[in-house]
């Protein structure tokens, strides 16, 4: 599935936004884009909407503000994925992205050291 003249653009902002953090590209996958530094997925997008990377030792801010965590069904099937939705906040100041997408590549920091350990 295509993803929107809207999602693209969409996307485009966000990426512009995290360019604080270093180059920050963004690459179509599953009708939505995943955004990495680094060749690093740190963040997703899907119809529209932010998601940022997240683990153990950052959920908790996620869901302390109150925000979705990203799910897709298949076959019937719910999955969950460690990403939770951006705060309305990151997506309307650069300071702000920032510090919130700094955090997500952090994440997927420790994700791939510690796949690389395995």
């Amino acid at each position: 599935m295509p993803s929107s003249p809207e999602e693209k653009e969409f996307t485009s902002y966000v990426v512009d936004l995290m360019q604080s953090i270093g180059p920050v590209n963004a690459k179509a996958m599953f009708g939505g884009y995943g955004i990495f530094h680094e060749g690093l997925m740190f963040g997703l997008v899907a119809d529209s909407v932010l998601y940022l990377k997240v683990d153990k030792e950052t959920e908790n801010e996620f869901k302390a503000k109150g925000l979705e965590q990203f799910t897709y069904n298949k076959k019937g099937k719910e999955f969950r994925m460690s990403y939770y939705q951006a705060p309305e906040e990151a997506l309307e100041s650069g300071k702000e992205m920032s510090s919130w997408a700094a955090k997500a590549y952090s994440t997927a920091l420790r994700a791939a050291s510690k796949k690389r350990k395995k």
